[in-house]
């Protein structure tokens, strides 16, 4: 009985604390909850935009849309593009929506650049470069609501990241006007 009691009161206590912490925050502009949710109707836009510019370029890619937490909001395959291109899609996409956040960059091809300079000069540092889903290639783009990322775009199959990144840049381009800033 004493055990429950103490439970109880234990429990009672956290949450008239966390209560009392949040409303000392309700005045202040943070605490308000800004999540911005990418909808899929701008993801397909964004999508079918970077796939159409590298279709014009003459690469045949696949574009991945993941949200802030890395998992896919959308994955379309663009006609021809080849099987690997899901995987370098993707991992680009992730990378940006995680190390983007953490490193404040737009682009993977960014992330790639500043990756090289840590090689040279805090090694120790550059293994970020080895967490799993990681891909320090250019090809991805953040979405950006807030000015924080809320996404990633990925674009995988074209002949050099860099052209991937063109067609990652023109997805976001595409729907960026209709995000909140």
């Amino acid at each position: 009985m004493k055990a429950i009691l103490l439970s109880v009161t234990v429990a009672l206590l956290f949450s008239s604390s966390v209560i009392s912490a949040s409303d000392q925050n309700s005045n202040n502009e943070y605490a308000v909850n800004t999540r911005y949710e990418l909808s899929l109707d701008l993801a397909i836009e964004a999508a079918q935009e970077a796939i159409r510019i590298c279709e014009k370029n003459g690469y045949q890619v696949t574009a991945t849309i993941v949200d802030s937490a890395g998992l896919i909001k959308l994955q379309a395959k663009g006609d021809g593009s080849a099987v690997h291109t899901k995987d370098s899609s993707y991992d680009k996409a992730y990378t940006i929506a995680s190390m983007g956040r953490v490193f404040n960059f737009d682009t993977t091809g960014q992330f790639a650049n500043r990756l090289k300079t840590l090689k040279k000069n805090k090694p120790e540092l550059a293994a970020v470069a080895d967490i799993n889903g990681i891909l320090p290639l250019a090809g991805g783009a953040a979405f950006r609501a807030h000015g924080i990322v809320i996404g990633g775009i990925g674009i995988g199959g074209a002949p050099g990241g860099d052209k991937d990144e063109v067609c990652a840049l023109a997805g976001v381009k595409k729907i960026k006007g209709r995000l909140p800033k």
